[in-house]
C-alpha cells in the first residue's frame, strides 16, 4: 500500500525520478493505485514530465520543486506524479499533444493538470517560482488552478485519444517530395532557427540520390554535403570525443545544447556511414569511427551489462556546457609548452577557430572547426585534459529501442565503411538486448540497476525486429539462418498486437499495451528519431520479405501497399519505406561483399535456392549466372 503522505520516488527505476526523491513534494509514480487515490479524494493531479538530462527540468527542480511553500500547497491540494518521458513515451506523447494543441507549443518539463478523472485541462512547461520572464510564479499559478477547478470541476471536457494522431497529410508524388525538400533548404539546414540534425531526411535523401546521381542531380549532392559538413565541423560535434550533442540553438550550427543522447549517436552513425558509401568522402568514415569510439568510451560500463547508457546531461554543477568549453589562454598554455607543442598549436589554429569568433560561449571557446580535418594526437591530448574536469551526470538506464538503433548504426558502419569490429559489436549488442530485455516473450522497454521496467511499447518491438532483419542479412550458415529467422517470425507475430484493426478505425499502430494508460495511436512524426509507427512499418515490411510472405518480384507490395509519400521533414523515415519499392532484393547462396552492392539493397542468404543468384527489382525477378554478372548489372541500373 502506498503512503501518499511522503515522496516515494526513492523506489523508482528511473534516474530522472530519483533526481526528485529529496524534493519536499509528495511525488508518486504513475500507477492505477495513485490515479484511483486522486479520484477517490477528488484531487487535482499534477503530472510533471521530464527526463534526466533535461536542463530546464533541473532548473525547475532546483527552484519551484525544492520550495517548501510550494510543496506544502501541492501536498495539501494535489496528487503529484512524476513521469520519465523516456520510460513512458505513450503518456508523454498524449500530454505533449494536448499541450501543443492548447498552448501552441511545448517542451520539457511538461506540467499537466488533470481533473480527478484524468482529463487534462491545463498544460505548461517551465514556470519560475516567482514571476519573471513574463511568466507567473508557480505558486500563483497553482492557486489559480485550484480556484478555477473548484468552480468548473464538473465541466472539464474530455481530450480524446484520437487527436494525438498526426493531422492527416495529403499524399505527395516522389518528384514533388524532392522539390519540396530542396525548397526548404536554407543554406545550412532545412528549417530556420535552432538546428536539429535531420537524420531521417538525410537517410531518405541519400538513398534517393544514390539511385538518381547519374541524372545530373548536383544540387541534391550539394545540399547533402553542406548539411553533413556543417554538422561535422560546427558546434554540434564533440570533436575531441567523437559524439554529437542534441541540437544547436542557432541557425549556423555553432552553439549546441550540450545534452548527448544515445539515439543521436545511433542515427548519426547510420547517416555518416551511408554518406560515406554514397558520397565517398573519407571524413565521413572517420566520423563514423569516432562515434563508435565515443559509444565505447562514454556510453558503456565494461563491468555492467554491455548495453549502452541513455544519455549525458548538458549541465555540470548547474552550468550548461562547462565541461566542454575552454579558456583561450588554457588552450595556448597546453599547446605551447615547448617547440613540439608550439607546432601543435599552429596546427590547431589552422583547423580550429580560436580568434574572437571562437570565444562563443560567455567568453569561452566551444571548439568548432574551420575545415573538416582531424588532429588525432592533439585532440586526444585535449580530451585527456578534459576528462580530468568534473563530468556531467550520466543517465545510466538502458533503453531497448535506442540500443537497437545503435545496433543498426553499427551494422551500417560495418557494411558501408568496412569497419569489421562494428559487426562484432552489433551482434554482441543484439545478444545482450535479448538476454537482458527479452523475457518470456516480452520485450521490455528499459532497465536500471538490473531492474526491468514493466509495460510494452511499439518502438521496442519494432526496433528489435528491425535490427534482427539487418542481422539476418549477415547470416551465412543454415543453423544461424534458421535460428534468426525463427526469432524474426516470433517478433513479427508479437508486433501485430500493436496493429489492431478492430480497435482502431484505420488499422493504425498503437503506441503501447499498458494496463495503466489508454491505447493511443502511435507517433508518426519522424523527428529526431524514426517514429514508432514508421519503425514498425519498416520492420514489418523487411520481416515479410525475409519470411517470404510476399509474391516473388512484388515483395514490397505488403498489406501496406498503396501507401504514398507524405509531407517531407515530418515523415521522411516513412518516405524511405515507400522508396524501398525501388530497392534490390538479392537472393544468393553465399554472401556478396556489401561494398560491391548498392546501398539500396537487401541481401538474403538462401541455400535452398539451388545455388541461384537472383535479383528482384521493379516487380521482376532476374537470375544471373554468377556474382560478376549480377554486380555489373546492379551498377548499370544505378
Amino acid at each position: 500500500m502506498i503512503n501518499f503522505n511522503q515522496n516515494n520516488l526513492d523506489k523508482s527505476t528511473s534516474p530522472y525520478l530519483q533526481q526528485h526523491k529529496d524534493n519536499p513534494i509528495h511525488w508518486q509514480e504513475w500507477s492505477t493505485e495513485v490515479l484511483a487515490h486522486a479520484k477517490k479524494n477528488h484531487k487535482i493531479i499534477l503530472a510533471s514530465i521530464g527526463y534526466a538530462t533535461c536542463h530546464w527540468c533541473h532548473v525547475m527542480a532546483q527552484e519551484a520543486f525544492s520550495n517548501k511553500e510550494i510543496a506544502q500547497f501541492l501536498n495539501q491540494h494535489f496528487v503529484c506524479i512524476k513521469i520519465d518521458r523516456e520510460q513512458r513515451p505513450d503518456i508523454d506523447h498524449y500530454f505533449m499533444n494536448f499541450c501543443q494543441k492548447t498552448q501552441g507549443g511545448g517542451g520539457w518539463p511538461l506540467n499537466v493538470f488533470l481533473a480527478a478523472d484524468q482529463k487534462p485541462f491545463l498544460a505548461v512547461t517551465y514556470v519560475p517560482p516567482t514571476p519573471r520572464y513574463g511568466l507567473p510564479g508557480f505558486l500563483d499559478l497553482l492557486q489559480h488552478v485550484k480556484q478555477s477547478y473548484n468552480q468548473h470541476a464538473d465541466h472539464v471536457p474530455a481530450y480524446p485519444n484520437h487527436t494525438h494522431q498526426q493531422e492527416k497529410q495529403d499524399d505527395i508524388t516522389e518528384q514533388d517530395l524532392i522539390t519540396e525538400i530542396k525548397a526548404h533548404f536554407g543554406g545550412a539546414g532545412f528549417t530556420p532557427g535552432p538546428q536539429f540534425p535531420p537524420h531521417n531526411t538525410l537517410l531518405f535523401f541519400l538513398s534517393w540520390y544514390e539511385q538518381h546521381k547519374e541524372n545530373n542531380n548536383t544540387d541534391i549532392k550539394d545540399i547533402l554535403e553542406k548539411i553533413l559538413e556543417a554538422m561535422a565541423k560546427g558546434g554540434l560535434h564533440d570533436h575531441l570525443q567523437g559524439g554529437f550533442y542534441r541540437y544547436c540553438v542557432d541557425e549556423s550550427w555553432t552553439i549546441p545544447h550540450f545534452e548527448k543522447m544515445l539515439y543521436d549517436q545511433a542515427m548519426h552513425l547510420w547517416v555518416y556511414s551511408l554518406a560515406y558509401k554514397i558520397l565517398k568522402k573519407q571524413a565521413y568514415k572517420t566520423i563514423a569511427e569516432k562515434i563508435i569510439t565515443c559509444l565505447e568510451d562514454s556510453y558503456k560500463d565494461s563491468y555492467a551489462s554491455n548495453l549502452y547508457y541513455a544519455a549525458h546531461d548538458a549541465d555540470t554543477d548547474h552550468h550548461e556546457g562547462s565541461t566542454y568549453v575552454w579558456d583561450a589562454a588554457e588552450l595556448q598554455q597546453h599547446l605551447t609548452k615547448d617547440d613540439v607543442t608550439e607546432e601543435e598549436y599552429r596546427q590547431f589554429q589552422q583547423v580550429y577557430i580560436l580568434d574572437a569568433l571562437g570565444q562563443n560561449v560567455e567568453g569561452k571557446t566551444h571548439l568548432i572547426k574551420r575545415t573538416n580535418a582531424f588532429l588525432p594526437d592533439i585532440e586526444k591530448k585535449l580530451l585527456q585534459l578534459r576528462k580530468k574536469r568534473k563530468q556531467p551526470f550520466t543517465d545510466k538506464k538502458y533503453v531497448t529501442s535506442w540500443n537497437a538503433l545503435a545496433g543498426i548504426g553499427l551494422l551500417m558502419a560495418y557494411r558501408h565503411c568496412d569497419i569489421d569490429v562494428a559487426k562484432v559489436k552489433a551482434k554482441l549488442l543484439f545478444s545482450n538486448i535479448l538476454a537482458q530485455h527479452y523475457r518470456e516473450g516480452i520485450v521490455h522497454h528499459s532497465s536500471y540497476n538490473g531492474k526491468l521496467q514493466p509495460g510494452e511499447f511499439l518502438e521496442d518491438y519494432a526496433t528489435v525486429l528491425l535490427l534482427a532483419t539487418y542481422l539476418y542479412e549477415e547470416t551465412d550458415e543454415d543453423s544461424e539462418d534458421k535460428e534468426l529467422k525463427d526469432l524474426i517470425a516470433a517478433l513479427y507475430a508479437q508486433l501485430q498486437k500493436f496493429h489492431n484493426r478492430q480497435r482502431t478505425k484505420s488499422g493504425q499502430w498503437i503506441e503501447s499495451k499498458n494496463n495503466d494508460f489508454m491505447e493511443i495511436p502511435a507517433q508518426t512524426y519522424d523527428h529526431p528519431t524514426p517514429s514508432s509507427a514508421s519503425l514498425a512499418s519498416m520492420a514489418k515490411r523487411r520481416a515479410e520479405i525475409i519470411l517470404e510472405k510476399g509474391i516473388p518480384g512484388k515483395e514490397y507490395e505488403t498489406a501496406d501497399a498503396g501507401e504514398e509519400y507524405k509531407q517531407p521533414l515530418q515523415h521522411d523515415f516513412y518516405n524511405l519505406i515507400i522508396f524501398m519499392k525501388h530497392w534490390h532484393i538479392i537472393h544468393t547462396p553465399q554472401k556478396i561483399k556489401w561494398k560491391q552492392l548498392p546501398a539500396n539493397s537487401i541481401q538474403i542468404y538462401c541455400s535452398n535456392h539451388s545455388g541461384k543468384i537472383q535479383d528482384c527489382y521493379q516487380h521482376k525477378c532476374v537470375e544471373y549466372r554468377d556474382e560478376k554478372q549480377l554486380i555489373t548489372e546492379l551498377f548499370r541500373v544505378i
